[in-house]
C-alpha cells in the first residue's frame, strides 16, 4: 500500500490447500501480497503428496495431496514426494542414492522376480515408520530437535513391503478421507421449539464426550455411537474429531469493523456437511489406530 502498489483480481489464483488437519480451505497465490509462496510451486503438476510433520513439539504427522498451511500440525515441516527447481524441472526428494542404499539392504542378490522397491515404495515405508508407536517413544527427543532419520529395520525383503504397505494404506486413509465410507454413527434430532419459535437456527455446540462417545452438534443434534478407537488417533494435543469440531465453530471476530461487515459464517448452513465429515474422519480415525496397531508386533 505504501509502495502504491495495485493487483487486479485473478480467479485463477484461488486454490485449495490445507489449512488444519481434514479442514482444506481457499487460499489466494497472490505473487504481490505473500511474500513466500512455499509450497505452492510444488503443486504445479499432478500427484504430488507431501508428509507434514511437527516441530519441537510432540509429534505427529498427517500426509497431504495439497499444500498445507505453515501451522497445519502445529510449526509445520513439510517433505514432498518431488519438488520443483526455479527452471521448472521436477526433482525427486528420494535422491538415487537413497535408492540404492534400500535395494541393498533388501534386494541383496534376491531371487526370482523380486518386486522392484520403488522411490514411491520408500515414500510410503516413511510414512509408516513415522507412525511407529515405537520408532516415535524411542527418539522422542530428536523428534523435538532434528529432522526425523528414518531407520532400515530388519534386512528381510518382506519386512520393507509390510511397512511400505501400511504406509501405503495410512496415505490413503489420510488423504482420501473425503472418499472413505463413513462410519455407522446414530443420529437423534429433536427440535428445539424454543429456538425454532424465535425464528432462530438451531443454537451450535460442536461438542464431544469420549466416555459416551457421543458428538453433540447444536441443540437438535446428537451422534452417538464413537468408538473408543477413534478418540486414540491423536494429532497433536488433540484428536482427528476434535480438530474438526473445533473449526468449525462460531466464534465472533475481535474486531468490530470485520465483525460488522465480514462475520457471515453460520454453522447451520454447513452443518450437514460437517456430519458426513465427521463420520468420515471416524472411518479414518479407527482404520489408522488399527493399522497403528499391527505395527506394534510388526517385524523392525
Amino acid at each position: 500500500l505504501a509502495r502504491g502498489q495495485r493487483e487486479s483480481f485473478d480467479a485463477k489464483l484461488s486454490q485449495r490447500y490445507g489449512y488444519r488437519p481434514y479442514l482444506p480451505q481457499f487460499g489466494y497465490l497472490s505473487p504481490l501480497m505473500i511474500d513466500e509462496l512455499g509450497q505452492w510451486a510444488a503443486f504445479r503438476g499432478e500427484g504430488n503428496a507431501t508428509i507434514n510433520f511437527s516441530a519441537g513439539k510432540e509429534f505427529t504427522c498427517l500426509a497431504s495431496d495439497l499444500p498445507t498451511d505453515f501451522h497445519f500440525t502445529g510449526d509445520t515441516k513439510v517433505a514432498g514426494l518431488y519438488r520443483y527447481d526455479e527452471a521448472g524441472n521436477r526433482i525427486d526428494n528420494i535422491t538415487d542414492w537413497s535408492l540404492a542404499e534400500f535395494r541393498k539392504h533388501y534386494q541383496p542378490g534376491r531371487g526370482k522376480n523380486p518386486q522392484p522397491i520403488t522411490k514411491q515404495a520408500i515414500f510410503h515405508y516413511v510414512y509408516a515408520v513415522l507412525h511407529d508407536p515405537q520408532y516415535r517413544a524411542t527418539y522422542a527427543q530428536n523428534l523435538k530437535r532434528e529432522f526425523p532419520r528414518i531407520p532400515l529395520y530388519s534386512d528381510s525383503e518382506s519386512t520393507f513391503w509390510r511397512w511400505a504397505v501400511w504406509g501405503e494404506a495410512l496415505m490413503a486413509l489420510h488423504i482420501g478421507y473425503e472418499q472413505v465410507a463413513p462410519f455407522a454413527l446414530a443420529r437423534s434430532d429433536v427440535p428445539d421449539e424454543k429456538v425454532r419459535a424465535s425464528g432462530r437456527s438451531p443454537k451450535c455446540l460442536l461438542k464431544s464426550d469420549k466416555d459416551t462417545g457421543r458428538i453433540v452438534i447444536d441443540s437438535e443434534t446428537v451422534l452417538t455411537g464413537v468408538p473408543r478407537e477413534a478418540w486414540a488417533y491423536l494429532l497433536g494435543n488433540r484428536c482427528a474429531i476434535d480438530w474438526v469440531l473445533d473449526q468449525y465453530k462460531e466464534k465472533k471476530p475481535k474486531d468490530p469493523t470485520i465483525r460488522a461487515k465480514f462475520d457471515t459464517y453460520r454453522f447451520a448452513d454447513h452443518k450437514e456437511k460437517v456430519i458426513d465429515l465427521l463420520m468420515r474422519v471416524a472411518t479414518v480415525s479407527v482404520e489408522t489406530v488399527r493399522i497403528v496397531a499391527a505395527m506394534k508386533t510388526g517385524t523392525r
